[in-house]
């Protein structure tokens, strides 16, 4: 079995795919653009061969060093878990005739709006929105659907350039400000709590499944530097409040044709109970999503994933063990972190349920919050009750405390 994994480097959570799919016996063929020397030793052990290219984005150059590199090798699989590469990857299935997702089914989890209008034409339940080019489409957009209102790049990752604008005033004052932006989605703002969808299928089918609620709402965590984020798996799938985007989720896979690999959707739940779908990419969540996964039940998704791809089977444990929390902190003032309050009561009360500490240490540069989610650094905590869960991120997050300044 060979398996050619694009970017096998980058983001961070990379080079555990890259292992997990090593440790199944694939040989493992990566393609990016860090040089050998300053690939991580994890997946320099893991790697069967490599190439290096000089731009990992540039389609017309990367495909045809690919194609020449690969000639005379029987190949498996071409994946990537990056989102800006699974087009690429899927151009790459096809100029080889290796099977997978073809570049159409791709492009369904890439661009947003056509996303909508596949989800829309299932009879499924999307907020109206309309595709935008120029600040007259914007306009004619915002007209036709009404504030609030979402403006978001239609290829974009996370919530980067995502933005909530409430009225026309907000609006001149947004465009000046994302005329980099050369296509977006304007659309309808939906009131609600935000959760997660996530997936590994095989051929379409999900056989490891996973919901976790933002709290706040990005949209809240990103405009407010104080708040500490919270993003919390659920435990009880079979719950009431949480079966409806359950079963909107599998549709969803259904009606965009997805094919075996990882999947993150998001979606919203109204007061009223409505489930409506927000976004979905043929690809896992970042910012330590899948170590949640993995602390919420006790297994490798990493490997899983590779098992899924490559055999087209999962061999983990579906249980649901634990409800885990990822807490993300910010620092207190500008310059270099000069003192971290509150980790130690933390660990005296709660010790047992801490998984992991990733936070900057005395003497680092702070990081730009408005670019990472990771921010200043994060923990991990875990409890097999929901209330208890949220209780001990909640104090992670109001009362540990990184300071910063000079």
């Amino acid at each position: 079995m060979k398996v050619v994994l694009l970017a096998p480097a980058y983001p961070p959570e990379m080079p555990h795919f890259t292992r997990g799919l090593a440790e199944l016996g694939v040989e493992v063929l990566g393609v990016g653009d860090h040089s050998v020397g300053s690939l991580p030793p994890m997946v320099k052990r893991s790697l069967h061969d490599y190439l290096q290219v000089p731009r990992i984005m540039d389609e017309a150059d990367t495909i045809p060093r690919v194609h020449a590199w690969l000639r005379g090798r029987e190949i498996d699989r071409i994946e990537s878990l990056w989102e800006p590469l699974v087009l690429l990857a899927a151009r790459l299935r096809e100029r080889l005739g290796v099977p997978g997702m073809s570049h159409d089914a791709v492009l369904g989890f890439r661009d947003k709006q056509l996303m909508k209008e596949r989800i829309a034409a299932a009879g499924l339940r999307v907020p109206r929105s309309r595709r935008v080019r120029s600040e007259a489409e914007v306009w004619a957009a915002a007209e036709a659907i009404g504030y609030p209102l979402i403006l978001k790049p239609i290829a974009g990752a996370g919530s980067a350039d995502t933005y909530r604008v409430d009225d026309r005033a907000a609006m001149e004052r947004l465009l000046p400000r994302i005329r980099h932006v050369q296509e977006a989605s304007c659309e309808e703002f939906v009131d609600g709590e935000e959760f997660t969808y996530d997936t590994i299928c095989v051929d379409g089918r999900p056989v490891y499944e996973n919901v976790a609620q933002y709290l706040p709402r990005p949209l809240i965590a990103r405009t407010n530097e104080w708040i500490s984020p919270v993003i919390c798996t659920v435990r009880d799938l079979a719950q009431p409040a949480i079966r409806p985007g359950i079963e909107l989720g599998r549709q969803v896979l259904h009606a965009l044709g997805m094919g075996s690999g990882f999947t993150h959707m998001e979606w919203y739940r109204k007061a009223d109970g409505e489930v409506v779908f927000g976004e979905i990419g043929c690809r896992p969540g970042g910012a330590r999503l899948v170590d949640q996964m993995n602390y919420t039940g006790d297994v490798d998704l990493f490997r899983e994933w590779g098992r899924a791809i490559a055999f087209g089977r999962f061999g983990g444990s579906t249980e649901r063990l634990y409800n885990t929390a990822i807490i993300f902190k910010r620092a207190l003032g500008q310059g270099r972190i000069t003192r971290v309050e509150g980790l130690n009561e933390l660990y005296r009360r709660y010790g047992r349920w801490i998984c992991a500490v990733d936070l900057l240490p005395v003497g680092a540069q702070r990081r730009n919050w408005l670019q990472t989610l990771v921010s200043d650094g994060w923990m991990m905590i875990r409890h097999p009750e929901w209330r208890s869960a949220l209780e001990i991120a909640n104090a992670a997050a109001t009362e540990v405390t990184l300071y910063a300044g000079g």
